[in-house]
């Protein structure tokens, strides 16, 4: 027993001298900024980065020392230790946002960023985000300007309003109008309507957010025009209806129409607005898809204030859009809040973009990406879907089958919740791997392909793929 307790005394004893050595062999942080690697890295970032990432690599190395880790000198030499410096930074400048393949079905994926924007729109922000422009600068009269304007007079024309402004999302365009029409006062909607959209943001609670007084009428599957009629006070500002894109109620049912609404509203002298939500600016029930509300048709009713969305159904991006009448739109520009949500010049270059399409193309169905999403044939998905079957099987090698298949995919983002449209779908197997770990696999594919998985089966939809090159990924493992 004596004998092992020295033995192991001496082992002990050794290795805290191993140890020891090895950190002294450490190099300083002003050795290892003189290596050639470290010193073509200071061209490129700033001395206090590269001095951190330096003391980081060496912390490192420590802590692997003092484990055990590294018994080998080599991995610890100056050279080793540039490398490491190398590896993390290399780490650490890769982008947050990168582009991913969206093969999952849904259209508009809120996750995956949405409507894609058209050629036009991306032309446009790339001819203003390197460069000064009049973003609020009026070059005929030589002074201060509004940033909003172009897009006023585009969705004035689209819709037949009297004014127009934007915001940057549709839950700060309602936030807007309430807190600009109704602070302090009531707003009268349907029990039916007070919807919850993404993220947990409910109706009510930016109603609150508003200061506006939420008063509810009807019940959640029934309300009718009296239900209006009595409530209606002195204290009452608004009639909100909001449209209830993200979900149906179907039975026994019954809502009051806009028409009703603006009725009621012009007997109490009481402005109506309605939250489109999604909101459209063509008519998809020309391309086999269910009518959804049009922003000008809903104006012609007699909205007084319409508020929809950017990057929905209209294909733009992220932004809040309100249009009605001069005076209401009016008292929106001139809240302070306003300026709090405001867009800036990116988004309102997208925007007009796309707006221009909208007053100018001949099919723009085939410009807006997430318009051509919608109306594509099936039958020009399964060719794709064909050419792309052969070059996938190669891509993925053995132990892989795959099978081309029709399916469903859906629009997503609360817009046209319960329509599924009819798709082609490549449905993949492996030998051993379930749907979860070959979905695991295509995550880390460069670019990342995001599939459905379902009736644990993995999924590509290429309703939404129109180049086959994006669904032949190079595999992390060298495979392509």
């Amino acid at each position: 027993m004596l004998n092992s307790t020295i033995a192991y005394a001496n082992l002990n004893s050794l290795m805290i001298e191993q140890a020891t050595n090895l950190l002294r062999e450490l190099p300083s942080v002003d050795r290892l900024l003189k290596h050639p690697r470290c010193e073509a890295l200071l061209a490129r970032y700033n001395r206090d980065y590269l001095i951190q990432k330096c003391r980081d690599a060496l912390d490192q190395a420590r802590i692997e020392i003092r484990q055990g880790k590294s018994s080998a000198g080599g991995a610890l030499k100056d050279d080793a230790i540039a490398a490491r410096v190398e590896a993390q930074i290399a780490a650490e400048s890769q982008p947050g946002l990168v582009r991913v393949v969206n093969a999952t079905g849904t259209i508009l994926h809120t996750n995956l960023g949405r409507a894609l924007l058209s050629q036009a729109a991306i032309d446009a922000v790339l001819g203003v985000a390197g460069c000064p422009v009049n973003l609020e600068y009026d070059l005929t009269a030589g002074k201060r300007g509004r940033r909003e304007e172009t897009i006023e007079k585009l969705l004035i024309e689209l819709t037949g309003a009297e004014a127009a402004t934007v915001v940057n999302n549709n839950a700060a365009a309602v936030l807007l109008a309430l807190n600009s029409l109704a602070e302090g006062r009531e707003v009268i909607v349907s029990r039916g309507e007070l919807i919850e959209i993404g993220g947990a943001f409910r109706i009510p609670e930016i109603m609150a957010k508003s200061n506006a007084i939420l008063k509810e009428v009807g019940s959640t599957n029934r309300t009718h025009p009296e239900d209006y009629e009595r409530a209606i006070n002195k204290n009452t500002a608004l009639l909100l209806k909001v449209h209830t894109s993200n979900y149906k109620v179907v039975g026994f049912t019954a809502e009051v129409d806009l028409a009703q609404l603006v009725a009621i509203g012009k007997e109490h002298n009481v402005p109506v607005m309605e939250d489109l939500g999604s909101g459209a600016l063509i008519d998809l029930s020309r391309y086999g898809l269910p009518k959804e509300p049009l922003v000008a048709e809903r104006i012609d009713t007699g909205a007084d204030v319409v508020t929809f969305s950017g990057d929905k159904i209209l294909g733009g991006p992220q932004a809040g859009l309100l249009v009605g009448k001069k005076s209401l739109i009016g008292r929106m520009n001139k809240n302070h809040l306003q300026r709090a949500l405001r867009c800036g010049k990116l988004t309102l270059a997208a925007l007009e973009g796309t707006l221009r399409r909208y007053q100018q193309s001949p099919d723009i169905t085939r410009e807006i990406p997430t318009l051509r999403s919608f109306t594509r044939g099936v039958d020009e998905i399964g060719e794709l879907g064909k050419q792309l079957l052969p070059r996938l099987q190669r891509a993925l090698g053995d132990g892989y089958s795959l099978t081309l298949e029709e399916s469903t995919s859906q629009i997503g983002s609360g817009a046209l919740p319960t329509e599924e449209l009819p798709t082609v779908v490549i449905a993949i197997f492996h030998e051993t791997l379930n749907a979860n770990r070959i979905a695991e696999s295509f995550r880390r594919a460069n670019p990342p392909i995001i599939g459905r998985i379902q009736d644990g089966r993995f999924l590509l939809d290429l309703r939404t793929i129109f180049d086959a090159e994006d669904l032949v990924p190079t595999f992390n493992d060298g495979r392509r």
